[in-house]
């Protein structure tokens, strides 16, 4: 198995995209087919795919997930929920000067009194007095990727999310999606390709970072996700006509793997803690379209498994070399 040096590469921060581009579609796209790279651009999708084929989106829906405030001793506290529990408990990062006691008090945006549960490796439990969604999307504050350096903005309210953003529940955008907009989702429509969602709710975690040497050692963290009956009906239809499962993201191709792994895809809700390396047998994703990503991270090794590690090494190459934007707000790859 591959180790975590693989997947380091060296990225100028220039590259890394701060804002948006001015329209959704108007992003680059590095189409990677084996080792052939070649140069497009997003609105060139409908040609690129074939009528019959389907598209699986994710649709979850960024909520406000940082939180400000302080602990009951007077130090400062910063809140990153990483999920919300069907019980309503909150799982969270916790920054702060000191860490909080279990059974201690943190006043957050100077409204929600939240009780401090326990640890759990690095992430805290809570209590919220209610609704914690319904809190958190009140007085929270959009969670912007630690690598995007300004505070989130009304811009940023609305372009860190996909237009076809549903379901309440991430702490991070699916950042493929962030590229369609009603113009492009038409066109595709109208070349013959569908489309269908899956719902996978993106947790802090996805930016941690691998702190083992040997990947065998690395643990995933786990997010909450839901398969509907439809979208599975969907890709039995895309099969049985001859056409191709294009996952919109790495959220989406995780869902999809996770729900096929006893070797069909079957409907359903349930927590992925998959983790894919080279070398994984992919059951349902033909076609992937997806963002460039940190290196060293587990959506490098995702995509190396899905491309061929020495491929994606090329194309990373090229597209730093030929100025694509990196991450959240940048430019697309398509692997076909």
């Amino acid at each position: 198995m591959p180790t975590l040096d693989d997947f380091d590469y060296c990225l100028p921060p220039e590259r890394i995209a701060q804002m948006p581009p001015a329209e959704r579609s108007a992003s680059r796209l590095l189409v990677m087919r084996g080792a052939a790279l070649e140069d497009r651009a997003i609105r060139d999708l409908p040609a690129l795919l074939a009528p019959g084929d389907l598209l699986v989106m994710n649709d979850t829906r960024v909520i406000h997930a940082r939180l400000f405030g302080r602990k009951d001793t007077g130090g400062q506290v910063e809140v990153l929920v990483e999920r919300i529990a069907a019980d309503g408990e909150v799982i969270a990062q916790v920054r702060a000067s000191k860490p909080p006691r279990p059974g201690s008090r943190l006043l957050l945006e100077e409204t929600i009194d939240v009780e401090v549960l326990g640890r759990i490796g690095e992430f805290w439990r809570l209590t919220f007095p209610g609704d914690a969604i319904e809190l958190v999307e009140r007085h929270g504050r959009l969670p912007l990727p630690p690598y995007i350096e300004h505070p989130a903005t009304t811009a940023d309210e609305e372009r860190y999310q996909t237009v076809f953003a549903r379901e309440k529940g991430s702490v991070a955008a699916p950042t493929a999606g962030l590229h369609f907009d009603p113009p492009l989702l038409a066109e595709l429509a109208a070349r013959g390709i569908e489309a269908a969602h899956v719902t996978l709710h993106v947790g802090a975690g996805t930016f941690q970072p691998v702190r083992v040497h040997d990947l065998a050692e690395h643990r995933m963290h786990r997010e909450r996700y839901v398969v509907p009956q439809a979208t599975v009906d969907a890709i039995a239809a895309c099969r049985s006509r001859g056409g191709r499962v294009v996952a919109v993201g790495t959220t989406t191709l995780r869902t999809l793997e996770t729900a096929a792994l006893d070797g069909e895809l079957k409907a359903g809700e349930g927590e992925s803690e998959l983790f894919v390396t080279p070398g994984f047998e992919f059951r349902v994703v033909d076609v992937l379209l997806t963002n460039f990503h940190l290196p060293k991270s587990t959506l490098l090794m995702l995509v190396s498994a899905f491309g061929g590690l020495d491929n994606i090494r090329a194309a990373y190459r090229h597209a730093i070399d030929h100025h694509y934007r990196f991450f959240s707000y940048g430019d697309a790859m398509l692997i076909l």
